[in-house]
């Protein structure tokens, strides 16, 4: 016969089970925060090589598109940025669109999008992309019921047409807890630095945790094919979810190091006749 604390765990353990079903996709508890000096020792590799990603297409022709797409809060920005701080904005290009103007209301949904897709050695990574459709226009009511049904039935072959092209689409999918979005959010609401983090639109996501489960449902239920899978990131620790999204996108583009001439500084000039002038500079106070 099971004791009362075992019976206690069994209830509470089916409670946990029973939300991951409501919820859907759930991600896993917050482990234990990596440590900073940790992770930059790990991060510092894989920068490395994205480097050498980048001597590739720039050398082969390579189009590379990426789509990060997940609840607010999720850390879309923080992997971006770690993403792209060592590398060339202009191979790695970042398009985080504002909400569509009057004109790009309307027009065809997707023909927004169409101007920043990569062309030979570009690599561009969407914070959030044409999914708008089916995530916060869905939830918020921007778009019908209608025009997502359109949406979902038409974006999968739109993407078989980009990957003809000789695009390389990869779709990131970073999954956050209630918890960690509470906290996350909260956090914002008190840092100095994050206010501008959070907008009104946060907010009210906050309150529809529900209503976007059930749209991500329903998207990968429609997308989430063989041909244009999405891969979900836990993002519930933030460095140790932007280090693996780093090494699966390393994993999944078969580049090669592009063999770079030995560099040499060549000697300066010699000063000949130049004087430095007698000019009265406007040097920044040294406050630090």
């Amino acid at each position: 016969m099971a004791t009362v604390a075992e019976k206690k765990n069994q209830k509470s353990k089916k409670s946990k089970d029973s939300a991951a079903v409501v919820d859907g996709l759930h991600a896993d508890e917050a482990p234990a925060r990596m440590k900073a000096k940790d992770f930059e020792r790990e991060l510092e590799p894989l920068q490395v090589e994205l480097v050498k990603l980048q001597d590739w297409v720039k050398a082969t022709g390579a189009k590379i598109c990426v789509v990060f797409e997940g609840r607010d809060a999720a850390g879309k920005g923080g992997t971006i940025k770690r993403i792209t701080e060592r590398v060339s904005p202009r191979v790695f290009r970042v398009i985080a669109l504002p909400a569509p103007t009057e004109r790009e209301k309307s027009q065809m949904y997707i023909q927004r999008y169409l101007p920043h897709l990569p062309a030979a050695g570009e690599i561009v990574i969407f914070d959030r992309s044409w999914y708008n459709r089916a995530g916060v226009e869905r939830v918020m009511g921007f778009a019908s019921e209608t025009q997502v049904s359109e949406f979902l039935h038409h974006v999968v072959p739109f993407e078989q047409a980009m990957i003809a092209s000789g695009i390389i689409l990869i779709k990131y999918w970073l999954e956050v807890s209630m918890e960690e979005q509470t906290r996350r959010f909260e956090s914002r609401m008190t840092d100095g630095r994050k206010l501008w983090k959070l907008s009104p639109m946060d907010l009210v996501s906050h309150s529809h945790w529900y209503d976007y489960s059930r749209a991500r449902d329903d998207m990968f239920a429609a997308t989430d094919t063989p041909d244009t899978p999405w891969y979900v990131i836990d993002s519930n620790e933030k460095r140790r979810a932007r280090l693996n999204c780093i090494a699966h996108f390393l994993s999944l583009i078969p580049y090669e190091e592009v063999k770079r001439p030995k560099v040499k500084l060549p000697k300066r000039q010699a000063a000949g006749a130049y004087v430095a002038p007698d000019y009265p500079y406007r040097y920044v106070p040294k406050r630090y």
